[in-house]
């Protein structure tokens, strides 16, 4: 046995986070932990490695077996050094782990070079994006690097939290098959996901977690295809529907995936017109002549494989990444270069939520702050329209009273889009925001877009590997290749 766990129990704040969870694993055995944002995922998973987030009280006993133990978090910018190339990360890692000693390291620089380059291989990581900053690398680049640093472990344990969030569909079955390969060298592995086909293909066992606790656990075909809980069978049941369009062009409506974007038919002026943008990281390019225009109340999603340019086209438009050459119009004039002027119109929803908000600051306070600054709400007005978009985005004031820290990952994606909604945006640029949400909350928060389009003439601009989330909500696909 690799893994015994017995009366686990977590506390923070008064609040129970865990309550009564016990689990067994076996080497080469792979435990999924399923179930809805905030339902106890993650700190159970910390507490498999003997770690809890700041102020949780954690109490029952885990036993590990001896050897390494690894953690793959769900938003990887937070553990990566954005000052350090990654390559240079892992080689420290590499020389750390070397039991030789600082002289044995130096003599032996070829070999910790090697073990850098069979990580990153087994991760699926490019060598040559090793000479990038983590700023430089997609959500998915950044995943894989984390990935190649657990790997360095040797670990006879490894939890991975949404180890697919991010991922484009050719990733992600590469991910599934590295997981094959270390099930088969007896790694044993605990999943905390919401992609459920990858707990299909992959667990050997599923425990279904709801607030806090374990109420369905068994072999995965048994609670896959026979739940017996009624939560388990909702949490399955929930499935994405293609919307019905609220605007619909002059000429025969276009296509779902239409991967020649255009102004629509009978739209003199498009709300988001962008011509022949080319950007890059340092002397890497990265966008080449792309262009993509987009009418008001329109969702156009921006397709394309990890690394081929998706956040970067985003970043740009958001003012967040200064492009080579090329033009971007709102509303037929240039967008505006200071950052604060462009945020009023347009609105970024990160796809590492966490690492958009103060950690020293209750998220409540940081979204009234929103209201204030680019609104001109007075601070009491700005804390009642705070509380209106929480309850909209599904939060209710007492989480969104704490710290970041204090909230799981789909929490703070919620709370994120509540924030950029105050802002009031003409255009609103949503990067993966369902990736870290169960199927329950994902389809509430994709119903909310709809109607924000339909109630503002929202303009949305979706980066997203889910071929469900795009069906649910685009109008037109631009697909991206690497330059």
């Amino acid at each position: 046995m690799i893994l015994e766990v017995s009366g686990l129990r977590a506390e923070a704040g008064g609040r129970t986070l865990v309550s009564g969870v016990s689990l067994e694993l076996a080497a080469g055995e792979v435990l999924a932990l399923v179930g809805a944002s905030g339902s106890g995922k993650t700190t159970t998973g910390l507490a498999l490695l003997g770690e809890h987030a700041p102020g949780v009280r954690v109490s029952g006993e885990v036993w590990r077996a001896p050897g390494g133990v690894a953690y793959v978090p769900q938003h990887p910018a937070g553990v990566l050094n954005p000052v350090r190339r990654v390559g240079g990360v892992l080689r420290e890692v590499a020389r750390a782990l070397d039991a030789g000693g600082p002289r044995r390291v130096r003599a032996d620089s070829k070999q910790v070079d090697e073990r850098v380059r069979e990580a990153a291989r087994r991760a699926r990581l490019p060598l040559e994006l090793l000479r990038r900053y983590p700023h430089q690398l997609s959500g998915g680049q950044q995943q894989r690097v984390v990935l190649a640093q657990a790997l360095l472990l040797d670990p006879v344990l490894i939890v991975a939290d949404e180890p697919t969030t991010g991922q484009d569909g050719l990733i992600r079955a590469e991910v599934i098959e590295e997981f094959r390969g270390l099930r088969a060298q007896d790694i044993a592995l605990v999943l905390l996901s919401h992609d459920l086909a990858m707990v299909r293909a992959l667990a050997d066992r599923v425990a279904v977690m709801h607030r806090g606790r374990v109420v369905e656990s068994g072999p995965a075909a048994a609670v896959l295809d026979a739940p017996r809980h009624d939560y388990t069978r909702r949490l399955l049941a929930t499935r994405l529907t293609p919307h019905t369009r609220t605007h619909t062009p002059s000429d025969a409506a276009p296509p779902l995936l239409d991967v020649h974007p255009r102004t629509p038919a009978g739209t003199a002026q498009p709300l988001l017109d962008v011509r022949d943008l080319v950007a890059g990281h340092r002397r890497t390019p990265v966008l080449d002549g792309v262009s993509l225009s987009a009418a008001a109340g329109e969702c156009v999603a921006v397709l394309g494989r990890s690394g081929s340019g998706k956040t970067t086209l985003a970043r740009c438009v958001a003012g967040l990444h200064r492009p080579a050459s090329g033009t971007m119009t709102l509303d037929g004039r240039p967008l505006p270069r200071q950052l604060r002027a462009r945020a009023r119109d347009v609105q970024y929803v990160f796809q590492d939520a966490r690492a958009s908000f103060d950690p020293y600051r209750s998220v409540s306070a940081q979204l009234a702050r929103t209201a204030v600054r680019l609104r001109g709400a007075t601070p009491a007005e700005a804390a009642t329209k705070a509380r209106a978009m929480l309850e909209r985005v599904g939060l209710d004031e007492h989480t969104a009273a704490r710290r970041p820290d204090a909230l799981s990952g789909g929490e703070l994606q919620r709370a994120a889009l509540a924030r950029a909604l105050l802002a009031e945006p003409k255009l609103l640029i949503c990067d993966e925001i369902t990736s870290g949400l169960d199927a329950l909350v994902q389809a509430a928060i994709l119903d909310l877009l709809d109607e924000l389009r339909r109630d503002l003439g929202l303009t949305l601009l979706l980066i997203s590997h889910d071929p469900d989330v795009v069906a649910r909500l685009a109008d037109r696909v631009l697909e991206l290749e690497k330059a």
